[in-house]
């Protein structure tokens, strides 16, 4: 396995209009954090220095046009355009879209071919983004399609994981979506993921309803009697510990997911409501079930306080940390099952 500071961090820049550019460099402005890892970010030196600039950072970059030379311990930014960018703080930009989509065009593919070890996404805007070249709902289906494996929505701090059936759906959709293919494949995932990943041999998971007080008996949905209890209990059967579903609108106020190394919401406000409210700033997006470790800050690019120095690097700084400790997990856990 790699020595700490020979972890290679890729990061992609993001919505330049954002919050990204400020709480990749407040981040990186404490320098003890080269003793972790080695970061490599996606842009352009000429970009970044302007972020440097305007929030009056102490810091130095090493300028590269190719992965080839990357330098250890110190502040990699790889030259993906050249050209001057016109950066306007908090407005919605197309061209601007472009270019955070270069970037992570760039840094996914630097990680499929191991010039990076993992990949830390600062936020981008899911509507600027969308072009004839590049149609998806934000960074878990892109990564989904050029990586390996099925992907899943992880929402993650120390006490608190989250998971999700479905992700980016329309609430009309959700219940057409949850069959029990996808309930056993998502599921799979989490469990594989909290092995291997966060070193919890055994899992509890507990599921979430899709209906309100999970259908009440018929009364308010089918979905639940005859989709979701059946699959889990076949689930159970197999050996994981899996349990529900439980009525979400208690679950987190009751303090019952304290219970449980991870929760499965059926859709996605009914999980990351909870948990942004309950670990905000601290939380990390952790893309699970692919064969390579990305992972996100819990918050988006925040354009009405864009450019005005005062965005929280907090939830940057966990991704970035959380990324590194699941690629060390990772290592260590197929270093264990090839000595098996």
């Amino acid at each position: 396995m790699k020595k700490e500071e020979n972890i290679v961090v890729g990061i992609s820049i993001g919505d330049l209009n954002g919050i990204g550019g400020e709480i990749v460099l407040k981040t990186f402005e404490d320098s003890r954090i080269l003793e972790f890892c080695t970061p490599v970010i996606f842009a352009s030196v000429k970009v970044m220095s302007f972020f440097k600039n305007h929030f009056n950072f102490d810091i130095n970059f090493n300028g590269i046009n190719q992965v080839s030379q990357i330098i250890p311990g110190k502040i990699n930014v790889i030259n993906v355009w050249k050209e001057n960018v016109s950066v306007k703080f908090g407005k919605e930009d197309f061209k601007i879209g472009e270019y955070a989509i270069k970037s992570l065009e760039a840094a996914t593919a630097a990680l499929k071919n191991g010039d990076i070890d993992l990949l830390v996404t600062a936020p981008i805007n899911k509507h600027n983004i969308q072009s004839e070249k590049f149609n998806f709902p934000g960074h878990t289906n892109y990564l989904e399609q050029e990586l390996e494996g099925d992907s899943l929505m992880f929402m993650v701090t120390p006490d608190l994981k989250v998971g999700l059936l479905t992700d980016h759906v329309p609430v009309s959709d959700i219940a057409i979506h949850i069959t029990p293919e996808l309930i056993n494949k998502k599921i799979n995932t989490i469990y594989k993921s909290l092995q291997q990943d966060f070193r919890i041999s055994k899992p509890k998971i507990a599921v979430l309803g899709i209906n309100p007080h999970t259908g009440d008996n018929g009364v308010i949905g089918n979905e639940d009697d005859e989709v979701l209890r059946p699959t889990l209990r076949k689930i159970k059967e197999s050996g994981k510990l899996v349990f529900g579903p439980y009525a979400a609108d208690s679950f987190f106020g009751s303090n019952n997911y304290k219970n449980f190394d991870a929760i499965v919401a059926s859709y996605h406000d009914q999980g990351l409501i909870p948990f942004k409210t309950l670990s905000f700033g601290e939380g990390v997006n952790f893309t699970a079930g692919l064969n390579k470790v990305r992972t996100s800050p819990d918050h988006g690019t925040a354009f009405e306080i864009a450019g005005k120095g005062c965005a929280d690097e907090s939830s940057f700084k966990e991704a970035l940390f959380t990324g590194i400790q699941i690629y060390k997990n990772r290592m260590e856990y197929e270093e264990l099952v090839k000595r098996a």
